[in-house]
This record gives structure tokens, C-alpha cells and sequence, in this order.
């Protein structure tokens, strides 16, 4: 009777394991990469849809990245929904002004010059058709925008969703703006912007680069500076939990040759193949959020600041403020959760399990 009980037991414990909710998540950004590979292959999360933004490019060459991402994992079951094309405020032209004031930006995202013998023709604007290398998608985006989409899922999931945002916050200052309970109703923000006081902490040539920028401008990150205004409304808004994952701790990490071999043999071959193609040596920038979001036991050094981001037009246009509890100017600003430092070995090992569900 007593061994049959402990079947019992073990096979009750087993179901309500089984039965245990998945983690939701919305995945907020400029395309498709390694970080999407994380969340879609992991059994315990739920990813509700891909919202896209402008920022690294247009929104609709980001949606057509996610579209085909989502063809090549085989999940295209996850709506891919199209955000803003402009941040609210900053236009082109001002950034043109602000370089002339100010001296020259180290990336401008979807508004980068034409290089060298490049004709303005061949440089994509915002409506330019997409015709991407390897071919279009064959399927199409949610007829919606990406803000309508976010608030539609924190009302149906209160208390449930957490938005993982890894560019711009255009799409969550709107969806904020039109509807006051968004932030609220969401689980938590874990979001990839701003710079405290990154150091370099490897060598090789682009992280000489990198280093280069914010050594001489600490406080700059491209998807605050892209849009100001939106990574302010977005700090103001009354969220269960906030978790910036600044540029900082990228510096310790890379996509070194070798880590890049590794996830593509642990890789189905459309997925290896994929991953063939990425650039080498950059920083991990978004997949550090989303492995903080995945297993927090990956931080090293965190801290509580309350955060803004400077929405002057001046020499700090973007930059991000931060504050100690009892220092803060009192405007609404909330604290948040900045990770300032992970485990590079811990991070490499998870990308590299996550990456071989696909």
C-alpha cells in the first residue's frame, strides 16, 4: 500500500507538472535572430507574437525578417505584428541637425547614409518594397498594428504577459498612450536599451569599436536614442516590474567564430545555415535580456536605479538617466532592475541548449 501510494504520488506530481501554464511572452524588435531561437524552441514559454518596430531598419523589412524566421523554425503559427515606422518625435532631418551640433553618430539604424559609391536609391526607405537575399515570406502579417496587439493580449492575460522589448519602444509608448491600464495589466517589462558606464572587456577589432563609442559617450544606446520620447513615456508608466538590460553587460560577450560553429551544429540544418550568415564578433546584446528573462540566476550584479532617458534636444538627446532611490526628481519615474553584469560561460551554454530544441 505504501508503494502504491508513492506511485500515486509521483504520477499526481508528474501531471501537475505537466500542467503547469507556460510563460507568455511578446517579443518586441527589429527582425529575427539568435534571441527569437531562444524563446520559440523553449517547451516551457509561450510566445504570443512578434511585434515589429523600426529602429536597426524600416518596420516592414523587420516584419518580413520575423515572417521568414518564423517559416524557417516551422512556427509560423506566431502572428507577426507590424508597429510604428516613425519614432514619435525624432525625424531624420533632426538627426541630421543634431549631427551637425553635436558631432557624428556611430549607427543611425534605418537612416544610414549611403556609403561611398552608393547610390540614395539603393538605400531602403520606409515604404521601399522588400526583396529579401533567400527570398520573401510566403506568409503575411496579422492584419493589425503592433499596439493594438499588445494591449488586445494584456487584457486577455492580465497579470500573465511579460513584453520583451529589444528595440525602440515606439510600439509600447503608443500602446501606453492609448490605452493607461497596458503597462499595469502586463506581467513585467524586460527590455535591451540604454548605457550606464560600459568598460571593454575583450579585443578584436569591433569591440575596439564599440568600446571606442561609449567610452566617449557613456550614457548612448542606439534603441533610447532612436526614440527619446518613447523610452520615456515608457519608464513613466506604471509597470508590475521592470528589468533594463543596458549595453553594459554586453561588453563581456560576443558572437565568436567558435560560439557561432557550436550553435550551428547543434542546430537543425535550416536553422545552422541561418545561423551561418550572422555577422561574427558582435556583442549579445538582446539575447542577454532574453536569457535574464529565461533564468535570472544569470545576473552577476544587479541593481535598483529609478531610469528616464533625456528628451532635450541637446548634446545628451537619448541618453539614459539614472537615479538611487530617494534621489530621483519625483516625475513619475519607476525603478527598475538594471542588469549590470552576467555570466558570459552561463550565457553561451544556454544559447546553445535553447538553440538545439530547434
Amino acid at each position: 500500500m505504501r508503494l502504491a501510494a508513492l506511485i500515486l504520488a509521483v504520477l499526481l506530481s508528474i501531471s501537475v507538472a505537466d500542467a503547469a501554464p507556460k510563460r507568455k511572452v511578446i517579443i518586441d524588435d527589429e527582425g529575427f535572430q539568435l534571441m527569437h531561437l531562444m524563446l520559440l524552441g523553449d517547451p516551457d514559454v509561450e510566445v504570443l507574437g512578434l511585434t515589429t518596430v523600426s529602429g536597426n531598419v524600416w518596420a516592414n523589412r523587420a516584419t518580413a525578417m520575423a515572417l521568414k524566421g518564423l517559416e524557417l523554425t516551422h512556427r509560423s503559427d506566431v502572428p507577426v505584428v507590424q508597429g510604428a515606422t516613425y519614432p514619435l518625435l525624432n525625424t531624420e532631418a533632426q538627426t541630421d541637425r543634431w549631427e551637425a551640433l553635436y558631432g557624428k553618430l556611430s549607427w543611425r539604424g534605418a537612416w544610414t547614409k549611403p556609403a561611398a559609391g552608393q547610390a540614395a536609391r539603393d538605400v531602403p526607405g520606409p515604404s521601399s518594397p522588400v526583396d529579401r537575399p533567400g527570398g520573401n515570406p510566403t506568409t503575411k502579417p496579422a492584419d493589425e498594428i503592433a499596439a493594438n496587439f499588445l494591449i488586445r493580449m494584456v487584457h486577455k492575460y492580465p497579470g500573465e504577459v511579460t513584453i520583451l522589448a529589444t528595440g525602440p519602444l515606439t510600439n509600447l509608448a503608443l500602446a501606453q498612450r492609448l490605452d493607461p491600464s497596458f503597462a499595469g495589466l502586463a506581467k513585467e517589462l524586460v527590455y535591451m536599451a540604454g548605457s550606464l558606464n560600459p568598460h571593454q572587456m575583450l579585443r578584436g577589432t569591433v569591440a575596439t569599436e564599440f568600446a571606442r563609442d561609449y567610452t566617449n559617450t557613456p550614457r548612448r544606446e542606439f534603441n533610447a536614442r532612436f526614440d527619446p520620447e518613447a523610452a520615456s513615456i515608457v519608464s513613466h508608466a506604471p509597470w508590475r516590474r521592470i528589468v533594463a538590460v543596458p549595453v553594459d553587460p554586453s561588453a563581456a560577450t560576443q558572437l565568436s567564430a567558435t560560439l557561432q560553429a557550436r550553435l550551428a551544429g547543434s542546430a537543425t540544418p535550416e536553422v545552422a545555415k541561418f545561423i551561418t550568415t550572422l555577422p561574427t564578433d558582435w556583442p549579445l546584446w538582446d539575447e542577454i535580456a532574453a536569457a535574464v528573462w529565461l533564468d535570472p540566476s544569470i545576473v552577476t550584479q544587479r541593481e535598483t536605479l529609478f531610469i528616464d532617458y533625456n528628451t532635450v534636444f541637446s548634446a545628451g538627446y537619448g541618453d539614459m538617466l539614472s537615479w538611487r532611490a530617494g534621489d530621483q526628481p519625483g516625475l513619475g519615474e519607476q525603478p527598475a532592475e538594471v542588469i549590470r553584469a552576467i555570466d558570459p560561460a552561463r550565457l553561451e551554454a544556454m544559447l546553445t541548449r535553447e538553440i538545439g530544441r530547434k
